[in-house]
């Protein structure tokens, strides 16, 4: 299953999730109602009057004159039912609507920064930082639950833009560079899947359901001043309410767990899958997962785990009915087919020996960091047919790639992106022009908006690594994002209205420049109001031919010379290979002088396509780019801002192995 079919199982899972928590909504009130309707029959008020108490009994008690009679009860107790459940959902989603870093935080994250000095963060961090560039997607957030010694991770958050990434204690001092490596490749399959989303939403729908058990509580506990009061004659009926509550509270907490259950299994053993596809190494994964078993089920956590269990790598706590993770021997034989369950007492006794080692592996991580300084990546050519599978699946080989190629831009650079307060001058500096009257102008513009203090740091990085290399724009800008997002909103309206006018400082602006200046913008935007943000839409290519024609048209004269008529001609056979790619007899390549504002709106249009349509777009763009047989950097960076702009992370298309 590639990218763009999980993109669509997870909105159909979005539209079970509502009708699985309608459903079991529905049947809370019902059974509240019943509740209801007994109590107050058995106190002999159902009825008119007519008929005493004494005289009452159940079996004449669920009669239609019974039921008609106190219809008006029964609705208003489905309705303030209805109200406290929905409220209470829709309370604990608005809570949550900045993203993953909320969610972290809640559980007792600790922000983890560029610049740490710790040597199990500095390894946590480079690997979510490679696995990020290889994958074409900003950095997300990584925190660290200090207070945890299991073996656990999860990933939160909306969007790509405003995802986190967390790890326990435990995982950064027990598992291997390879085996944090296979955890985190899992966690980034949910964010690519769009499992995070249904993840946060499903948090609402639990906490909804289990408000009533928690005001149940509130009544037992406030019911014990009662008792202690001779004087109150109304404790029993707080106590049954209290008690009633309570029960129906854990009768949805059922349900929930079985909701929770039939959404996570499935979704756990494709993570596993996509992680064996990015690194391409099934120790990894296999190995963390046999560490869990080996440490006796290492992976429950002492915090209360019930609202995030899904969300997790391994299990939150020991379940004995409904649980959220298939168990960990099934998914490593998935893993490797070999396995035999004995290997896990030979671990155990192994992990005992070896623990007072575990520390030093980070500075082992270090030394093989510095070492990929010394690689080179090789070039191929791109495989389209291919391309589409690989999205959200980076292999080994890109992973490899995108940590060489960190390494090879220069530390100052490296340590500037990490830098919230150099991230700002890290953008500008990948928009400046390579025009040095042009460039001026960038730079006067950067002093009347973010003052001479931004110019001068502009220009120590100009003097001290030249101009910015093509190819390092782009990934420079995703290191950067953790940074530059952590600045104040006024400082980010700033910084987006100064790359606005960097952008337009010609009157001719760069396709490049203007594309990469949006997406800065769409990443802050998603971050701040990640909630609503909407990754795909329900509409077909078919009602977006001028707009697809439009943005292939960009991208297939952007890597030739099209003033020139042989340039032209060449453009015009790259557009037409790619709109026939997916079926569309396209004639002429489009022209407008508009094209910024054309630009946008065709944008607008195609991310508002189905996943599955999406993959069209990607293979229309690609047919484009190797027409000519050949691939250059402003190609692959142009098709990667377009992809990232309607939400599909186009992979690093350089590897190691010289495969692009």
């Amino acid at each position: 299953m590639n990218f763009f079919q999980h993109q669509e199982q997870a909105k159909k899972q979005s539209k079970w999730l509502a009708c699985a928590f309608a459903g079991i909504t529905l049947l809370i009130i019902l059974v509240i109602d019943l509740l209801a309707f007994v109590v107050v029959g058995l106190s002999g008020s159902l009825s008119t009057g007519l008929v005493s108490t004494a005289q009452y009994n159940t079996v004449n008690l669920f009669t239609l004159d019974n039921l008609v009679a106190n219809s008006t009860l029964l609705l208003t107790v489905s309705a303030i039912t209805a109200a406290i459940i929905g409220l209470a959902s829709l309370f604990k989603i608005a809570g949550l609507k900045s993203g993953g870093a909320t969610v972290a935080a809640s559980m007792g994250g600790t922000l983890v920064t560029a610049d740490t000095r710790d040597p199990l963060r500095r390894r946590l961090y480079n690997v979510v930082e490679e696995i990020s560039i290889a994958s074409g997607t900003p950095v997300p957030d990584v925190f660290v639950m200090e207070n945890e010694p299991a073996i656990n991770a999860f990933a939160a958050g909306y969007t790509p833009a405003d995802a986190a990434v967390a790890v326990t204690q435990g995982t950064l001092e027990k598992l291997t560079r390879a085996e944090l490596q296979g955890v985190v490749a899992h966690e980034f399959s949910h964010i690519f899947n769009g499992d995070m989303r249904i993840n946060i939403r499903l948090m609402g729908v639990l906490f909804g359901i289990m408000v009533l058990a928690i005001i149940g509580r509130k009544f037992l506990s406030s019911s014990r001043y009662r008792l202690s009061s001779s004087k109150n004659n109304n404790a029993g009926a707080i106590i049954s309410i209290g008690m009633a509550l309570m029960v129906v509270g854990y009768v949805g907490l059922f349900f929930a767990r079985w909701l929770k259950s039939a959404l996570s299994r499935q979704r756990e053993y494709l993570a596993d899958a996509s992680a064996v596809q990015f690194t391409r190494d099934p120790s990894g994964i296999a190995g963390a997962l046999k560490k869990i078993a080996a440490y006796n089920h290492a992976s429950y956590l002492q915090t209360d785990s019930e609202e995030v269990s899904h969300m997790l790598f391994g299990s939150g706590y020991r379940s004995f009915m409904f649980a959220t993770h298939p168990p960990l021997e099934k998914r490593i034989e998935r893993i490797e087919k070999r396995f035999d369950a004995s290997e896990l007492d030979a671990l155990a006794k192994r992990l005992k020996r070896e623990e007072r080692q575990e520390h030093l592996q980070a500075e082992v991580a270090e030394r093989e960091q510095e070492q990929g300084k010394t690689g080179n990546a090789q070039s191929g050519l791109l495989d389209v047919d291919n391309l589409i599978e690989n999205i959200g699946n980076p292999d080994i080989g890109r992973i490899a790639a995108a940590a060489i190629f960190a390494a090879a831009i220069s530390d100052n650079l490296m340590h500037a992106a990490h830098s919230p307060e150099w991230s700002p001058e890290i953008l500008f500096y990948c928009l400046l022009d390579h025009d040095e009257e042009l460039r001026e102008k960038q730079l006067l513009i950067i002093v009347q908006e973010m003052g001479d203090i931004s110019e001068s740091k502009l220009r120590h990085l100009i003097t001290s690594n030249g101009y910015v290399k093509v190819e390092q724009r782009l990934p420079l800008l995703e290191v950067a994002f953790p940074s530059l997002k952590r600045r104040p909103v006024s400082d980010v309206e700033k910084i987006l209205d100064t790359v606005e006018k960097m952008a337009a400082v010609d009157g001719n602006i760069d396709s490049f420049e203007y594309l990469l200046s949006r997406l800065v913008k769409q990443y802050l935007f998603e971050y701040h109001v990640p909630n609503k943000t909407k990754l795909h839409g329900r509409r077909k290519l078919e009602s977006c031919i001028d707009e697809l024609a439009l943005v292939v048209s960009i991208v297939a004269s952007h890597g030739q010379h099209s003033n020139s008529p042989q340039g032209l001609q060449l453009a015009q056979r790259a557009f037409r290979t790619g709109m026939s790619a997916v079926g569309i007899e396209h004639k002429n390549l489009i022209f407008t002088e508009d094209w910024q504002n054309g630009l946008d709106k065709a944008l607008e249009k195609l991310d508002d396509l189905s996943a599955p349509e999406k993959a069209k777009v990607v293979l229309a763009l690609g047919k484009a780019v190797l027409d000519d047989g050949q691939v250059i950097t402003e190609e692959q960076e142009i098709m990667r801002v377009i992809c990232s702009l309607i939400h599909v992370p186009l992979p690093l298309l350089q590897s190691v192995d010289g495969n692009l």
